[in-house]
């Protein structure tokens, strides 16, 4: 039962969080909708989101197993709860800034205490994958009813009209639950040597992290692939409303079908690679979402004006590249389960800072880029352009390969 509860605390954390930072596509739309805004600065919303996470995950990476992996969650549901419940108040894009960055200042502190988490639940790297693909597998099927809930919100005949704020009240709510579950769960402070040269000490030993050529390979990868999801799944509600001209709210339904392709891999990736070896397994993950790229995004063709009324209504061709996120799913988990099992448990949470870092850096600079091209382009342009990261990412992940054969070695 305690380690049942404890998964429990994880699992509702990053629900509720799948929600919180995967609304940003939907928000983007709806604040291009309901504040005037331009694509460009639609687009920053990402990086008050990322870089916040940066930035704190950062500084404060290597501190958070000395005051403790409960007091860290509950200050950032604490945070997020208060903010969720602020924004329907304050109807303005800088608030739904301030927001953002609210959220990826608390899930900063969430994501290194879920990651040492489950390197204490899990004994051994087997073991480790599986509970990462089904933590991460959660936290795709919290994305998935992320879309459904901000949609039923939105008033499909004036996008425009502001109520779709009101929807951070019962997500406030449920931010005060998650809090309740995590200070209830059996949490254990971690065991960690004694303190010799001051906690600074730990902020400068995530720095040396970096100097080692498998952290750097990995973090490259980790940056490469949260560029293209992101830029994707940030994207996909504004290509779905402008390329294929489909209604506001059906646009952001139809990008639950991203997140349930992207729920599904994950949480059967972990049965797949106990019996497969996960590098030839990513390899060709990597080539099948090329050629569906190529395939997919010819199709993706305006339909005629309110010939869409539901789901059911959609042509197929919009349906074929949200499946993109099948084949994305388990590289990610797998690439940072590969990489923590590779390290001695007190290393967990300053690996899991640079993990942080660099993918809020990549969902960042995907989402600017992809905006920005989708604005002096168009939306078909942007996502072929995720053909140029993924041959970066296929480089890297041979690399990455080779570095960890060597590094089992030593």
């Amino acid at each position: 039962m305690p380690r049942f509860l404890v998964f429990a605390a994880i699992a509702a954390s990053y629900f509720l969080f799948a929600i919180l930072l995967n609304s940003v596509g939907t928000v983007i739309l709806q604040s291009i909708n309901s504040f005037d805004i331009s694509k460009p600065d639609a687009s920053t919303l990402e990086g008050f989101k990322d870089l916040s996470i940066a930035f704190v995950s950062f500084l404060v990476a290597s501190f958070i197993p000395r005051v403790g992996y409960k007091a860290a969650l509950l200050t950032g549901l604490f945070l997020v709860t208060l903010a969720c419940a602020a924004t329907p108040s304050i109807p303005d894009f800088w608030m739904i800034k301030l927001l953002f960055a609210c959220v990826g200042t608390s899930f900063a502190l969430v994501k290194v205490s879920v990651y040492a988490i489950i390197g204490q639940l899990a004994p051994d790297t087997r073991a480790h994958s599986s509970i990462m693909n089904v933590v991460e597998g959660i936290f795709m099927l919290g994305v998935l009813s992320g879309y459904w809930v901000f949609a039923a919100f939105i008033d499909h005949q004036n996008p425009s009209d502001l109520g779709w704020l009101n929807v951070y009240y019962p997500l406030a709510a449920l931010g005060g639950l998650v809090a309740l579950i995590v200070w209830l769960a059996p949490i254990e402070k971690p065991a960690l040597p004694p303190l010799k040269a001051g906690a600074w000490q730990d902020f400068i030993t995530t720095l040396k992290l970096t100097y080692q050529p498998l952290v750097l390979i990995f973090v490259i990868s980790v940056f490469l692939y949260v560029l293209i999801e992101q830029g994707i799944g940030s994207w996909l509600p504004t290509f779905n409303r402008e390329v294929i001209g489909l209604p506001v709210n059906i646009s952001i339904q139809l990008t639950s079908v991203f997140a349930i392709a992207l729920a599904v891999g994950r949480l059967s990736a972990g049965a797949v690679l106990r019996k497969l070896h996960w590098y030839p397994f990513l390899n060709g993950c990597l080539i099948a979402m090329a050629i569906l790229i190529c395939v997919s995004l010819p199709l993706a063709q305006p339909v005629q004006e309110n010939s869409v009324q539901g789901l059911l209504d959609i042509p197929l061709a919009g349906y074929l590249f949200p499946l993109i996120g099948l084949l994305m799913a388990p590289i990610y988990p797998v690439l940072n389960s590969v990489m923590l099992s590779s390290l001695p448990k007190h290393q967990h949470a300053p690996m899991t800072g640079l993990i942080v870092v660099f993918s809020a850096l990549g969902g960042t600079t995907g989402s600017i880029i992809t905006g920005s091209v989708f604005a002096a382009f168009s939306g078909q342009v942007a996502f072929y352009l995720a053909l140029v990261p993924l041959s970066g990412l296929l480089l890297a992940l041979f690399q990455f390969h080779r570095a960890t054969q060597r590094f089992s070695q030593v």
